[in-house]
């Protein structure tokens, strides 16, 4: 399996879903915008100084494992942080783009579910388990992991389980033409979870190629991320909303009156 292959791949890509909300949904609105703050740091940055910029603020799997060997200490502290703050680095605008599309279809609806301190939380969590899933795979990889993907992850496996029959508008290239194709969540978001994780088994194989060790996708944070946010989505409360909303219609709804004789 090659880069061209991942390639072609993400070009199939998600334009929006059939699944309006009734909130505003500032804390997606709010991660996007500090992704978008964080990268324009990034570009006015020369290139020395972003390079040291990536290696202080995104995970380093190498210097990830020295720390948990050194015990709680305020420098090993330093270097859990960026289980945080490698989520809001992205390696590029094609990079910064895709997650950012990510999350404003997937975000909103998940976060209308969760309630925003929780959806915050929860955002959080998953793109620390990500980060730490594709550590586990690479712990000695002195190549830095960052970007929102892994947390974006676990927002499309809350969404999958939660909307599975939402429709997901779609822009598949053909050739020179293109087409738009509307898919339910649990094809689109299966599909790209499976793709993840063979990206990653391949990766195991052929680190030079597909994985991380070649500076490519950490496709272990995607899987990883994906499966975290479908257990902890629950947890959370991802389903307790809509319960609360339809037993609350419930008790709301009159039968309809008869209409009056007609005189």
């Amino acid at each position: 399996m090659s880069r061209l292959a991942v390639i072609q791949v993400d070009l199939v890509v998600p334009l929006r879903d059939e699944n309006p909300i009734r909130i505003t949904p500032y804390v997606t609105y709010g991660l996007i915008a500090v992704n978008v703050l964080v990268f324009l740091v990034e570009i006015s940055l020369p290139p020395d100084a972003l390079l040291a910029f990536f290696k202080s603020w995104a995970m380093v799997p190498e210097q990830l494992s020295t720390s948990f060997q050194g015990g709680v200490s305020v420098v090993n502290a330093e270097e859990w942080l960026t289980l945080i703050t490698s989520q809001f680095l992205h390696a590029g605008l094609l990079h910064l783009g895709g997650n950012m599309l990510y999350l404003w279809i997937f975000g909103n609806n998940v976060e209308e579910q969760l309630g925003r301190v929780q959806f915050l939380g929860f955002y959080l969590l998953c793109g620390v388990l990500a980060s730490l899933a594709q550590w586990y795979v690479a712990p000695e990889s002195e190549i830095p992991s960052l970007g929102a993907s892994g947390a974006i992850a676990g927002v499309m496996g809350a969404y999958i389980f939660r909307f599975p029959e939402v429709r997901i508008l779609t822009f598949v290239p053909l050739g020179f033409l293109f087409t738009t194709l509307r898919i339910p969540a649990i094809l689109y978001l299966g599909i790209w979870f499976l793709q993840q994780a063979l990206y990653g088994v391949s990766s195991l194989e052929a680190p030079a190629m597909v994985g991380m060790e070649g500076g490519g996708v950490a496709y272990w944070a995607h899987a990883g991320g994906f499966v975290f946010g479908a257990v902890l989505g629950p947890l959370f409360g991802l389903f307790d909303r809509a319960s609360a909303s339809n037993q609350s219609l419930g008790a709301d709804e009159q039968p309809p009156s008869p209409d009056p004789p007609e005189s």
